[in-house]
């Protein structure tokens, strides 16, 4: 083969290969247009930071609240201009790529009502909705009107997350999963010192559907069922108790909750209890042990006898990184949302699962999932 035609063909083959990625790598990158749907949500400071650094454009936020309209204008220099209070005249208006809802897990729905119909994606910080049957309506919605509809869960963005679903169902590092526990909470919402605004609500049994049991149950729910491939538990069980009620005298401060599966149990232990902030995941199969420890850090045990072991976990790609690039590769179908964390799918069980536990917890009795 001639010497110079094998070069310009590698050579070509080469450019196609960097061309490709690179454009793939910008789908991921590409700047969201995006509406805030309320800003009494702590989470809200996430987005602010990725405003502040260029990494989003924020075209309006629907906010009613003077004093923390005031607060964020002032802290993030935003012009009066961005702020309108009544959220469907906003997005008629100023048409963004999604919806990013910042606002009390009951007023969810409200958010969907408004964006739907636009033919706007909306993504929701975690959990879903408050009860089966808000759900349940927004699934209607979202699939009327051809939107995703997404939930929010900081611990999607775990690279060591991610890499123990990857060595348990793509590598089968440790046989069929037998059991499964996720501990997630922190040592309570005023003892952290969030916003009073986000406490007003986050300690409110109608606008959070719950305490812990909601706000940090929700977690361990998304994990199991991602790990379980989409299927709902048999039956779950759960115990909730006030061990601070002089505190948080409306809602539980302290949940454990049991998934039943054909072959494996789920433990969910979630509270405002702990003496430390926590989020991790311990997975048991047939024949070994992964537990993710913290974002970033992976402790495995191959079999009896092998010793434990500590590594870091790979750097996820871009596009699975952080909710934006997730929300820009998915607006740009560069990748799909079937039945991964953020999914509708995943979430609707999510919620199907809350709703047991906290039934099963005020009546005493184990609750099947129908």
């Amino acid at each position: 083969m001639n010497q110079n035609f094998f070069f310009k063909v590698t050579s070509y083959a080469l450019f196609i290969i960097v061309f490709l990625c690179s454009a793939g790598n910008a789908i991921a990158q590409k700047k969201l247009n995006v509406v805030l749907a309320g800003l009494n949500h702590d989470h809200v400071y996430q987005i602010m930071n990725s405003y502040e650094k260029g990494e989003v454009n924020i075209v309006g936020i629907s906010e009613s609240n003077a004093d923390l309209i005031k607060r964020f204008k002032q802290r993030y220099q935003l012009p009066d201009s961005l702020f309108n209070p009544n959220l469907s005249s906003l997005l008629k208006t100023r048409k963004p790529d999604v919806v990013l809802a910042y606002n009390a897990i009951n007023d969810h729905l409200a958010v969907v009502e408004a964006a739907a119909p636009l033919g706007i994606a909306v993504m929701v910080e975690k959990p879903l909705a408050t009860s089966v049957e808000q759900a349940e309506r927004m699934a209607l919605l979202a699939r009327r009107y051809k939107i995703h509809l997404l939930t929010n869960y900081e611990t999607t963005w775990y690279a060591s997350n991610q890499q123990a679903y990857a060595k348990i169902k793509t590598n089968n590092e440790i046989g069929k999963i037998r059991k499964m526990v996720v501990h997630d909470g922190h040592q309570g919402p005023k003892e952290i010192n969030v916003s009073r605004e986000f406490l007003s609500w986050l300690t409110d049994p109608v606008k959070n559907g719950g305490g812990a049991i909601v706000d940090f149950g929700c977690y361990g729910a998304n994990l199991m069922t991602w790990l379980m491939d989409g299927q709902a538990p048999i039956a779950v069980t759960a115990i909730t108790r006030q061990i601070k009620k002089d505190v948080y005298p409306n809602v539980d401060d302290d949940a454990t909750i049991l998934l039943e599966y054909p072959e494996a149990l789920g433990i969910i232990e979630a509270s405002w209890n702990w003496p430390f902030s926590i989020k991790d995941m311990e997975v048991f199969g047939q024949t070994g042990y992964i537990q993710a420890v913290n974002p970033t850090t992976l402790r495995t045990k191959e079999k009896e006898g092998a010793p434990y072991r500590e590594s870091l976990a790979t750097q996820l790609p871009a596009r699975l990184s952080s909710h934006l690039n997730y929300l820009s590769a998915l607006l740009s179908d560069e990748i799909k949302s079937e039945q991964d964390l953020s999914s509708l799918e995943n979430n609707l069980i999510v919620v199907k699962i809350l709703e047991a536990a906290k039934k099963s917890a005020k009546s005493g009795r184990r609750i099947i999932i129908k």
